[in-house]
């Protein structure tokens, strides 16, 4: 037995309902409740938002939402009310009924032996969401707010409080969840699967997570027409389905607090927690093009001489890495004369390459670092109780980590930053380790117990970079990320899977990964491809390895199937939001792996960059709507009831359907064709019908590609570089419905599109005419005849 004895929701026979309706506070349409001794506040956001706030302290249920949320209450359009049926708030898109209070619970029989021992933690409060048609969204069957416990098992989490914290308690809620309710976000997890249904998630970032690192962006979206973003940045598990419920539970808390998003599509939900959270900027141009990396560039010339073999070879590519290790010391914000002697010029030389360059930064210093000293007097460290640096010894002697979360500590951190990395011409920033790479719980940052803030880290962190681009920079800001959470996808920043390692295993998982992690309103995502991990020396295949590996022995070593594994790997990065590789062998370019794989990397790097009008439009639509362009199949057919837990597929894109090669030695795969519409292969031009599953021919050259009809796919002359003035090559359509595309254009590196200052073509295919048509500034100046190609005629 233990403290959720009374934790459901008590539902009382209208008879009783007359004389027990309590009076509602209500201020411009906001529910202020008492229930016993619990405050409930419900208060609007949108006609479709609501924010629900539940605590045994008055005050923490009305205060304001937590880290991450930037919009404030919007009660336009609600009306507050009282019925027999509790009190409500209703707008033309909602319903929320908070039940009366009912008479006080008297237990008898068994019930009053057993509350002789052991009782709950909280009254019961009654909440339900409903649309005004009366179909049901969520209801709320529990809600949890205890002191942590010996009987729990937490209570040596009350040794990460001190005196002056506010008090600790586990806080959690449970949902009703029908048997036919799928789940997809939070942030991500690599063990492989994709609808969270009859899973437990502990969402925190954990970079020793056993399946991959694992991230915590706590939303979630349904099949069921709303998301949920759940308000606490403490450690929290997330139990799916089991019980006929859905339970969230966070370590540390002095209320529950949670938005619910209605959307009559997914999309509609993305708009609300844009809206909540902050919108996506535009990045960079060059960001969605090829980023090079490897662990790592030692030295100026090694840098310069990849440069220039991309160059030399005509082979497409925007970014070059510098990752760790180019400082003297840890946090010295230096880069090692000897090797890199003059990085000013270096970037000079390769910006007249057309290429932008990112430098990996991290937020620790060791004691003989010349800013130590400067952080510890401030008291700007990640600290102990006693106000020690957190650190990691004996293991780790990397130092301590800055807290970012006090403003002063973040702006001096920009400042060093510019004065280091800016003045020598660096672009853009690899924001590493920000989980922090010191676990916060038992040490405490500026806002408090690091242990209730545990989650907040990367969202301050890469703030202070984003921040500092806004304030002292006229170009774009490039963050690249280990962690996020809610609302980091508004600091210009990408984030990747982590150090995974290179092997067939992690490649499959990370397809539902990254669907995951975007469907959690986080667009920009991507992989290391080829993971980072060193190689094992020796690696047997399991079938005849498609490529030979013999002309790549001095980088692979025995692993005989890696340069097919690196292929494929790379074949699926192609048609990530991000495009990027990166890893821990000898060498990492295209031309690494052998003469069978190089053709074949290159094959995919100019489809890239032939796609960019493509791509960089999507970059445009998630920046007004907030949905991801790499997308779920379930994001977009929801009617058909067999893409719900399909995780080896996405949409990329409204047009594209990607479905990568996972599995050593094959060279076909199944593939499912939702439902509703036709789609064409994209490499034959073949027209299949939706609603089945093929067998589609996937030689080590091809990834199953498909185009819904209806598609507009413009496509871009050659370039070597976004730098270039790429022309509208070529507009491809596939007919069998109408269809649409903005086309979108600005000058790819500034924020002057905030200003208004962009094109936007829209194109327009009617099939009943076969006909497309545009609207807006001409894209390209050649007469259409010669620009449009219809497939399949």
């Amino acid at each position: 037995m233990s403290r959720h004895i009374r934790t459901a929701v008590h539902f009382i026979p209208l008879s009783c309902l007359c004389a027990l309706l309590v009076t509602p506070v209500t201020r411009a349409q906001q529910l202020s409740l008492s229930r016993d001794n619990a405050t409930v506040l419900v208060e609007p956001y949108a006609p479709n938002i609501v924010r629900v706030s539940i605590s045994l302290r008055r005050e923490d249920a009305l205060a304001a939402p937590g880290y991450g949320i930037v919009a404030t209450p919007a009660p336009t359009g609600w009306t507050a009310g009282s019925d027999t049926s509790g009190d409500t708030l209703r707008s033309n898109r909602l319903v929320v009924t908070v039940s009366p209070q009912g008479p006080k619970w008297v237990p008898t029989g068994t019930s009053a032996d057993i509350a002789k021992f052991f009782n709950g933690s909280t009254p019961g409060v009654g909440l339900s969401i409903k649309t005004p048609n009366n179909a049901d969204l969520v209801r709320m069957q529990g809600w949890q707010m205890s002191v942590p416990n010996h009987k729990d098992g937490n209570a040596d989490i009350l040794y990460d409080r001190r005196s002056t914290d506010a008090p600790f308690f586990q806080v959690g809620a449970s949902f009703a969840s029908p048997p036919d309710e799928h789940y997809y976000g939070l942030g991500q997890n690599q063990e492989g699967y994709l609808d969270h249904r009859n899973h437990v998630l502990r969402c925190a970032h954990d970079y020793n997570a056993p399946s991959g690192q694992s991230v915590c962006v706590p939303f979630i979206v349904t099949n069921k027409g709303y998301g949920i973003l759940w308000d606490n940045p403490s450690a929290t598990t997330v139990a799916f389905g089991f019980n006929d419920q859905v339970r969230w539970t966070s370590d540390v808390g002095q209320r529950v607090s949670f938005f619910v998003i209605a959307g009559a599509t997914y999309d509609e939900i993305y708009a609300g927690y844009r809206l909540l959270t902050g919108s996506t900027p535009m990045l960079p141009k060059s960001a969605y093009g090829y980023i090079q990396s490897k662990q790592r560039y030692t030295s100026q010339a090694e840098l310069l001489g990849v440069a220039h073999g991309y160059r030399e070879r005509h082979y497409p590519i925007d970014d070059l890495v510098i990752d760790w290790f180019h400082y003297t010391i840890m946090g010295q914000m230096d880069m090692d004369p000897t090797k890199w002697p003059d990085p000013a010029a270096m970037n000079k030389e390769l910006h007249a390459l057309n290429f932008h360059t990112m430098i990996s930064i991290w937020p620790r210093f060791v004691p003989e670092g010349r800013y130590y000293n400067t952080v510890l007097k401030n008291g700007w460290f990640e600290h102990l109780a006693d106000g020690t640096p957190t650190n990691g010894l004996p293991y780790d002697r990397a130092g301590s980590d800055i807290d970012i979360t006090n403003p002063d500590a973040a702006k001096w951190y920009w400042d060093v930053v510019k004065e280091n990395y800016i003045s020598k011409g660096f672009d853009a920033f690899w924001a590493d380790e920000t989980e922090p790479d010191l676990p916060p719980n038992g040490s405490y940052f500026h806002i408090g117990p690091g242990t209730q803030f545990f989650n907040i880290y990367p969202l301050f962190h890469t703030a202070a970079f984003y921040n500092g681009f806004r304030e002292d920079l006229p170009t774009r800001a490039l963050i690249l990320a280990r962690d996020a959470y809610l609302g980091a996808q508004h600091n210009g920043a990408i984030f990747w899977s982590s150090d995974i390692s290179g092997n067939w295993d992690t490649l499959k998982r990370q397809v539902p990964t990254g669907i995951n992690f975007v469907a959690s309103g986080t667009p920009y995502w991507s992989t290391d491809i080829g993971g980072w991990q060193y190689l094992p020396s020796h690696h047997t295949p399991l079938h005849t390895p498609l490529i030979d590996p013999s002309d790549a022995r001095e980088n692979i070593g025995h692993y005989d199937d890696y340069p097919e594994l690196y292929v494929r790997w790379f074949e699926y990065g192609a048609f990530q939001p991000n495009f990027r590789s990166h890893g821990s062998r000898p060498q990492n370019e295209v031309w690494s792996y052998g003469k069978q794989a190089e053709p074949i990397l290159v094959k995919y790097l100019r489809l890239r960059y032939q796609l960019m009008p493509y791509i960089y439009s999507l970059g445009h639509m998630t920046n007004q709507t907030g949905a991801p362009f790499m997308r779920g199949l379930f994001m977009d057919f929801g009617s058909d009831p067999k893409v719900a837990n399909i995780a080896d597929e996405y949409m990329f894109g409204p047009a594209l359907l990607v479905a990568p090669v996972t599995e050593q030695g094959s060279t076909s795969r199944e593939v499912y064709l939702p439902a509703g519409t036709d789609w064409y292969n994209f490499w034959t031009n073949t027209k299949v019908h939706g609603g089945q599953t093929i067998t589609v021919d996937a030689p080590i050259d091809t990834i199953p590609l498909f185009v819904r009809a209806g598609s507009i796919i413009p496509l871009g002359s050659v370039v070597e570089s976004t730098n270039e003035d790429q022309k509208i090559d070529r507009v491809r359509v596939y007919p069998g419905a109408d269809g649409d595309f903005d086309l979108y254009r600005d000058d790819g590196n500034t924020y002057n599109y905030e200003k208004g200052q962009f094109q936007l073509t829209h194109l327009h295919w009617s099939n009943a005419t076969a006909k497309l048509t545009h609207s807006g500034p001409d894209a390209w100046s050649a007469p259409d005849a010669s620009v449009l190609e219809v497939e399949n005629r």
